[in-house]
């Protein structure tokens, strides 16, 4: 009986091990981060029903590019089927407030359509809500504060992901100079405003700049500043190499990346309090998955030293891993909100997802 007893323990607890495995590899080869991304997608498509926010809303916005970029690279068509789905019910439309940049977040993944299947449809709606922007600037204040101004202008530090990529996009295709002339002026005025010289980090808004956080530090919100790096490669990768303005952007981004090295926890998370990573345990992984994709961009385009960031990549995707279900559902995504929150294991939400198939775009890009 004796003997029984301790072979049943043993039993349970090899039991107990083998369901606390990791379901997914955290490998950096395309096999490995193609099955957990066709996992991830997969099961926000099945559970996309589910989402609370409307279809042309920013959330959505952020996950429609991940799904575009994770088709383009994998060839994974279930993805691109999806955004078509939701363009088509929507006739490849914006939402409703022409001058606020979230409204214009999901013709990123529109304009990416067009790329792919060269229908106009898909085209026009974004061309024309830019070029009446960039052709008719608002004058309102840019402060989070005004009355006017925390619509019209680009006074948060989300904008920078929201509708930039848009109008470098739109530059490119068209060669008008009137949408890199709203893009550099609209995103340096934010810049000159949410910038911190001394941390190289952004301010959530201008509200959020005498913030201090329990240890005393400024608060520095770790989606807010993933927004803006993830941002960067999305309006760089869109500018002609021989573009005046890219020089600004890369100088930015290079700045930007060594203090997202230097705010990475020692188990390869970021915290939704970059400075203050004690306040919040868990990870915040729609801000990890953002810091993920931008250093592996820049990474493999030779813009960080191997030496130094590839080892900050690799921690930060053995992070993502853990966070996945055996399922594909993506956890530890702190809920929309503008300051730093806590977020669980089960937590998820499209824009994390998004920016998690952002992130496994590039690590397959950079795979051998």
């Amino acid at each position: 009986m004796y003997m029984k007893k301790i072979l049943f323990l043993f039993l349970a607890v090899i039991g107990c091990g083998l369901h606390a495995q990791q379901p997914f590899s955290s490998g950096m080869n395309k096999e490995d981060i193609t099955k957990v991304c066709n996992a991830v997608a997969e099961w926000q498509i099945n559970h996309q029903s589910e989402v609370r926010h409307h279809p042309l809303d920013w959330t959505n916005g952020a996950l429609y590019r991940g799904m575009t970029e994770w088709s383009k690279v994998s060839g994974n068509k279930s993805c691109y089927d999806f955004v078509r789905t939701i363009g088509e019910k929507h006739n490849w439309n914006m939402w409703d407030r022409v001058y606020h940049a979230d409204d214009i977040c999901v013709g990123q993944a529109f304009i990416e359509m067009y790329r792919k299947f060269d229908d106009k449809r898909m085209l026009q709606p974004v061309l024309e809500r830019a070029y009446y922007v960039a052709s008719h600037p608002s004058k309102a204040l840019l402060q989070k504060t005004d009355a006017i101004g925390t619509t019209e202008r680009w006074s948060w530090a989300d904008a920078l992901f929201m509708a930039p990529p848009v109008y470098a996009a739109l530059y490119t295709m068209t060669g008008d100079k009137i949408y890199l002339d709203y893009l550099d002026s609209e995103y340096k005025a934010c810049v000159d405003s949410l910038y911190d010289e001394e941390e190289h980090l952004f301010y959530r808004d201008n509200k959020r700049i005498p913030v201090r956080e329990k240890n005393g530090s400024k608060q520095f919100w770790g989606r807010g500043n993933g927004w803006v790096f993830a941002g960067l490669p999305l309006i760089i990768d869109n500018l002609p190499l021989d573009c005046p303005s890219r020089n600004y952007y890369m100088r930015l981004f290079v700045d930007m990346a060594e203090a997202v090295r230097n705010t990475q926890c020692k188990d390869g998370d970021w915290r939704t309090s970059l400075l203050d990573p004690g306040s919040y345990t868990m990870p915040e992984n729609s801000c990890s998955a953002f810091m993920c994709f931008g250093i592996a961009w820049g990474l493999r385009n030779g813009y960080l030293p191997q030496r130094t960031y590839k080892p900050v990549l690799e921690k930060g995707w053995q992070s993502l891993i853990k966070a996945v279900h055996a399922d594909g559902k993506f956890g530890y995504i702190q809920p929309v909100g503008a300051a730093p929150k806590a977020a669980g294991f089960d937590a998820t939400d499209v824009y994390g997802v998004g920016a998690f198939l952002l992130a496994g775009s590039e690590l397959y890009k950079l795979a051998k």
